[in-house]
């Protein structure tokens, strides 16, 4: 991987990715005759010195700005509505999402609703909504700035019921962006724990969706190559950043975000219910949860973890190989190993097991996973 010059590729949308390629957004909504976007963010990353510098780079070229952020870190419907609010008062031709998981996940979202004005949840694909999502969108622009959830390549949205915080997942090809400009350099300055959190959730973006029950040899393949790449780089972009780590922990991220249509598993189930109950940081979510559930997957799928330990380089091929190596990994990049030490308790753990056998992701885990290992696995990482 060369990192000093911007490459194009396309898969699965247009993709220009190296140092600087953020630059090249002023030119390309000129060219596309864009001239008004509302760019959706959020409020941390909105008073960061990058991102002034792109509005400032666009609103040079005589482009409109509108910059929403009042979002919540766990994005709920409610942000939604208040960003579509935003769009019809301000007569906008474009969206950007520019961030992590949140923002462009409600970014995505706004761009479903511009055009879809029924209760945001009528189009939750875990219900078939997905067959409602017929009319034309906006055009559709994401730049990441972590390397975590690999929003950017995707055509779905997780949004949460503001009441009973359940999540829900708002899908069509229509929402995937039609570019992405991947610029490592706007992640040189995120804080270690941010670096670290959302790169182990890069990590288990790769990992269950290689574990994941059904057939997909390609995405097996881009999940493996994601894992290697993490491998490479999480522990010196977390610790000692450079263009280099932060490039391959960028690519990782996409690759995951690719491979996952594959499916997630146990970990995401783990995961989900606490940033949705207690706010949790979701990458710190998997983090602390994925050494557990990889265990709880060993047995029956020794093969596969065989070929994930390979791909690490371990000196012994088996599971429990990688759980240790997770672990060690979890302790390099100084993510803690109990849920306890992220405030976790046990009067949480009956409601954390039904919301999590209720989750979206673990039917694709590759064996079942019932409420009662869902409450065990709680209380193993308690």
């Amino acid at each position: 991987m060369i990192f000093d010059k911007i490459h194009q590729f396309n898969f699965p949308t247009t993709i220009r990715f190296g140092a600087g390629a953020v630059k090249e957004l002023p030119f390309y909504l000129t060219k596309h005759n864009l001239k008004a976007p509302l760019i959706v963010t959020d409020a941390t990353i909105a008073q960061l010195p990058f991102f002034k510098n792109i509005v400032e780079d666009l609103r040079a070229k005589s482009i409109s700005v509108e910059v929403f952020s009042d979002i919540h870190k766990n994005p709920v419907k409610s942000d939604v509505y208040k960003g579509t609010d935003v769009w019809d008062a301000t007569n906008r031709d474009s969206i950007i999402g520019i961030g992590g998981g949140a923002a462009l996940d409600v970014a995505r979202a706004i761009v479903l609703r511009v055009n879809h004005r029924e209760d945001l949840f009528k189009y939750d694909d875990l219900i078939g909504g997905d067959i409602y999502v017929t009319n034309d969108v906006p055009h559709f622009i994401t730049i990441p700035t972590t390397s975590g959830t690999g929003s950017e390549v995707g055509r779905s949205a997780i949004i949460a019921d503001d009441e009973t915080h359940q999540k829900k997942i708002l899908f069509s090809p229509k929402l995937m962006a039609q570019i992405v400009f991947a610029d490592p350099q706007l992640t040189m300055d995120l804080p270690p724990f941010i670096t670290a959190a959302t790169g182990m959730d890069a990590l288990t973006h790769n990992m269950e969706a290689y574990l994941a029950k059904n057939f997909h040899p390609m995405c097996d393949g881009i999940a493996l190559e994601g894992i290697s790449l993490i491998k490479d780089s999480l522990e010196r972009a977390t610790n000692n950043p450079d263009l280099e780590s932060r490039s391959k922990m960028l690519m990782a991220s996409m690759m995951g975000a690719i491979a996952f249509q594959k499916g997630l598993g146990v970990v995401h189930s783990l995961a989900h219910p606490l940033s949705s109950l207690l706010d949790t940081h979701h990458g710190l979510a998997n983090a602390v949860n994925i050494p557990y559930g990889m265990q709880f997957n060993i047995a029956g799928f020794e093969d596969r973890f065989k070929k994930i330990a390979r791909t690490l380089a371990l000196k012994d091929e088996n599971g429990e190989a990688v759980v240790k190596y997770l672990f060690d990994l979890n302790t390099k990049v100084n993510i803690p190993h109990k849920l306890s030490d992220i405030g976790v308790k046990n009067e949480h753990i009956e409601t954390l097991a039904d919301l999590a056998f209720a989750d979206f992701a673990h039917p694709n885990n590759p064996k079942p996973v019932s409420r009662a290992d869902f409450k065990q696995l709680y209380l193993n990482a308690l």
